[in-house]
């Protein structure tokens, strides 16, 4: 079974999440979109027929979206089946978060690594 295919996002906490957008996409030339992030696509070997997205996007420094972490950043890791590595991971006594979202953009789940970061499984919809 492949676990993690690609990074889907990474995600950081910010004083000013705007101003530091703006100055993303003034100095470094980043599409900040109006919700905040941006979107880099791109198309490999586990998307040959559809185009994949990675998530760029800073949050607010009070976000409690990285709790129970206290780390200042996220990062959302592709899977091509959630509940197969889910599965996995708590046969192997990793820390699996009991919330498991679905969406119109996919299917979420979360887990905390040995240091205490939480990270985020994301399962695209299919054809993405």
């Amino acid at each position: 079974m492949k676990r993690v295919t690609g990074i889907g996002g990474i995600f950081f906490k910010a004083k000013d999440p705007k101003a530091l957008g703006e100055w993303y996409q003034r100095h470094l030339g980043i599409d900040v979109q109006v919700w905040g992030g941006a979107a880099f696509r791109w198309q490999g070997e586990h998307n040959p027929g559809g185009v994949g997205t990675t998530i760029w996007s800073p949050f607010s420094a009070d976000t409690k979206y990285f709790a129970p972490s206290e780390a200042p950043f996220m990062i959302n890791y592709r899977v091509e089946d959630l509940d197969a590595v889910l599965t996995a991971l708590r046969a192997e006594g990793v820390e699996v978060l009991p919330d498991v979202q679905d969406s119109e953009y996919g299917r979420f789940a979360w887990v905390v690594d040995p240091e205490g970061n939480k990270l985020e499984l994301w399962q695209p919809p299919a054809g993405q």
